[in-house]
């Protein structure tokens, strides 16, 4: 019946300055479709940000910035990915730490988006 998923949406509190940590500190590229919402792609699927003062409808019932668990799948080793977080002075949470994912065990480092929304990094768990 369904497929996959097309676009989540990311309720945030600055659009720039989720733009940036998402594009420059996860490398995700930046859709511009219109003044109030902007899609950051992985792969065929988007995160789609809508800031919180805008008026775009149909919404969530209660759209909160913050309330998001998030995990993406990372192309580097996570130590590389690590290297790259601390260069650009962004804290790891926890991690890395082993867990079972949507297809088999993965590892995965935990860090904040600038809304506080909690993303989980990872990777396969090594054979």
């Amino acid at each position: 019946m369904l497929s996959g998923l097309d676009h989540l949406v990311v309720t945030v509190t600055d659009m720039g300055r989720a733009v940036d940590f998402y594009s420059r500190v996860l490398g995700l590229d930046v859709r511009y479709r219109d003044a109030q919402r902007v899609d950051l792609m992985l792969g065929d699927t988007a995160l789609r940000l809508h800031q919180t003062d805008t008026d775009i409808e149909p919404i969530s019932a209660t759209p909160t910035p913050g309330s998001l668990d998030l995990c993406l799948r990372c192309q580097l080793p996570l130590d590389e990915f690590q290297q790259h977080l601390e260069a650009l002075d962004i804290e790891v949470e926890l991690g890395p730490v082993a867990r079972q994912g949507a297809n088999g065990a993965i590892e995965s480092v935990y860090l904040r988006d600038p809304d506080g929304n909690l993303l989980e990094i990872c990777r396969p768990a090594p054979r």
